[in-house]
């Protein structure tokens, strides 16, 4: 039967896929541009953007990791670091890896011919990239596993359901599977 509203469906079990929502950082133009020239993911993205000039902006989660990883891809990776004085032995390792650091709030992206051109800072400097990456909170859509009953647990990337190897929640007869039980 149609699930309307007040709709119900009986089974003996369930699989819930419902994945996950990226929250994107608040610069001007970055959720215009995503999933086009703005992307979180270099094993989703990085062959489609290898050997472009990359920008990423640092993140509180991801520190330097993406612009490390998106150093193998690309010779050209700035990283834009914000206001967050990085520790001398993360500079250290940027460097051998050939990633510039660039501190100074990130005011926006640069967008000409609908393609994405360059980053802004406050300041007023533009440093030419064709790919932004950005920090992502990875939010489960979970209300129906937490409505059911499942548990979660806290990870790295925030809470996520509950799951064994199998996939199955603490709740009989629901299993879980994809982004809604971890970001990977």
């Amino acid at each position: 039967q149609p699930l309307g509203d007040g709709g119900r469906v009986h089974a003996r079990r369930l699989v819930v896929a419902t994945g996950l929502a990226d929250e994107l950082p608040d610069v001007p133009g970055v959720a215009e541009r995503w999933g086009r020239d703005v992307i979180h993911c270099p094993y989703c993205h990085g062959w489609e953007v290898r050997d472009e000039p990359i920008g990423v902006l640092y993140g509180e989660v991801t520190g330097i990791h993406q612009a490390l990883l998106f150093g193998q891809l690309s010779d050209d990776v700035v990283l834009f670091s914000g206001d967050t004085e990085l520790p001398d032995s993360d500079r250290r390792m940027l460097r051998a890896a050939g990633v510039r650091v660039v501190g100074g709030e990130v005011e926006g992206i640069v967008v000409e011919d609908d393609r994405l051109t360059g980053v802004r800072l406050a300041d007023g400097q533009v440093f030419p990239r064709s790919i932004v990456v950005v920090p992502t909170r990875m939010v489960p859509r979970d209300e129906l596993l937490t409505k059911l009953g499942a548990r979660t647990k806290d990870t790295p990337a925030g809470p996520f359901v509950e799951v064994d190897p199998t996939g199955l929640t603490g709740v009989p007869g629901v299993w879980a599977v994809g982004n809604a039980t971890g970001p990977a």
